[in-house]
């Protein structure tokens, strides 16, 4: 085993000098047996830029023949600096990232969307025939799955227009009870509006029913509680005391 193991270093260094530039080989580093006839062969590598990662040289050894090189490879080592596991654009990219000109299409099987004339939009009426208004292009192409209304009301319920921010759960009145709620249509309408008060933190945004801040219609001055008349003092500094005469 020594004699070989002497052979396929000797052979892979060999290699390695003949395939890369000269001063990319550093120390031997040790050797792997991958499998019966298959090992692998270490070498630090040298290059600029490459701190850690290390030559890998394959060779196949059988009984009684020269051991035959398979591959020759650069790899990290556990202190190699490598760039991040890759992350689809789709998935990097967060609400509020896309900017003018930007365009972000939806999956072909995005389970949010669905055919209108198979789901409708929120089973609104005035769609007698959804097959019919398919054929002559009526109304949207695609509209809100099942799922994709729930995923949307579940992430409006959770966020800031939600019944649980400290705003709401100091607020006088909920928003299902305000006057300047607008009211939508379709299928969140029991749960959510949106706000048309100019005055509140929310105006122009989708709020849940439960939601609500002190600009609510039903909001009104506090009284003063401070008693209307003061109370005689204990000390009068401003009296003045009468005096018999004697």
């Amino acid at each position: 085993m020594g004699r070989v193991s002497t052979v396929t270093s000797e052979t892979a260094r060999e290699a390695l000098d003949e395939s890369v530039e000269d001063g990319a080989v550093g120390d031997y580093l040790g050797r792997e047996d991958d499998a019966p006839g298959l090992v692998t062969e270490r070498f630090a590598c040298t290059l600029p830029g490459y701190v850690g990662w290390y030559w890998a040289v394959s060779l196949s050894v059988l009984p009684d023949a020269e051991p035959t090189i398979n591959d020759i490879v650069l790899l990290p080592g556990e202190s190699a600096i490598v760039a991040p596991e890759w992350t689809p654009y789709r998935e990097r990219i967060k609400p509020g990232d896309l900017g003018p000109g930007d365009v972000l299409p939806p999956e072909e099987d995005d389970i949010r969307l669905a055919p209108a004339w198979f789901v409708g939009d929120g089973d609104a009426e005035g769609v007698v025939d959804r097959h019919y208004a398919r054929e002559i292009g009526l109304g949207r192409e695609w509209v809100l799955s099942l799922e994709g209304r729930e995923d949307a009301a579940e992430r409006w319920y959770a966020g800031e227009q939600g019944p649980h921010t400290p705003m709401a759960k100091q607020a006088p009145g909920r928003c299902g009870s305000c006057g300047f709620l607008i009211s939508l249509a379709g299928d969140l309408a029991d749960r959510f509006g949106v706000c048309g008060n100019g005055m509140a933190n929310s105006d122009g945004k989708v709020v849940a029913l439960t939601h609500g801040c002190g600009a609510h219609s039903g909001t009104r001055p506090k009284r003063s509680n401070s008693a209307r008349s003061l109370p005689e003092p204990v000390l009068d500094t401003v009296g003045v005391d009468e005096v018999e005469e004697f």
